[in-house]
């Protein structure tokens, strides 16, 4: 299911990198074609092919390795656009958490405006060891607050990699969850909690 931008500008980049491989085409044809190619319907609007820079150099690199430059530039920017909680308080409901990491509705052009989005978390993490569904794209999340505590940084570093993945991997395939407005801040903190949580089924 392609449902974020970041998802759908992957797509692209790897069109991008392709046919910009064959030396036929220029960049800006390759993206007029795929604009040409998509229609927006519902909330599913044609802004979401526009590449940021962060994803431009990510497509421009996408068979082999960023500059080390590049690259500590483009996750310094990310990290310097997290936005932390305005009352420093990281965790809130992990029952809550729980819902937003199985829900996989939200941004789709089924979906209307007022669709509550979720984090679709299981589609990429084993998080709960009882849930017999999910994704190996990324790491199992598993016993996560358990074999890291809850110190502050742990805390900040957790919470700047859902914000925006990219301040510590810059052609990170996670969603930019805060950065995006995917996730809300209140939503964020359930994930957290979920993660985080020594009550939390995660970290039992």
């Amino acid at each position: 299911m392609i449902r974020k931008k970041t998802f759908v500008a992957a797509a692209a980049a790897l069109v991008l990198a392709g046919c910009a491989a064959l030396g036929s085409v220029t960049d800006q044809e390759v993206v007029a074609t795929l604009k040409d190619s998509f229609a927006e319907r519902g909330i599913a609007k044609l802004d979401r092919l526009d590449q940021s820079e962060l994803q431009r150099s990510c497509s421009q690199y996408a068979r082999s390795e960023l500059p080390p430059p590049l690259r500590e530039k483009l996750q310094k920017a990310a990290l310097d656009s997290v936005k932390y909680p305005a009352d420093s308080k990281y965790l809130g409901d992990w029952k809550k958490g729980e819902q937003v990491a199985q829900n996989g509705r939200g941004m789709q052009f089924t979906d209307d405006a007022n669709t509550v989005n979720g984090g679709n978390c299981y589609a990429c993490h084993q998080i709960d060891r009882k849930e017999i569904s999910y994704g190996n794209i990324g790491p199992p999340l598993w016993n996560y607050g358990k074999l890291r505590g809850s110190s502050e940084p742990i805390m900040k570093y957790t919470w700047a990699k859902i914000w925006n993945s990219h301040s510590f991997n810059a052609c990170s395939q996670m969603p930019r969850y805060g950065d995006a407005d995917i996730l809300t801040e209140s939503q964020l903190k359930d994930v957290m909690a979920l993660l985080l949580d020594p009550a939390s089924p995660v970290n039992k």
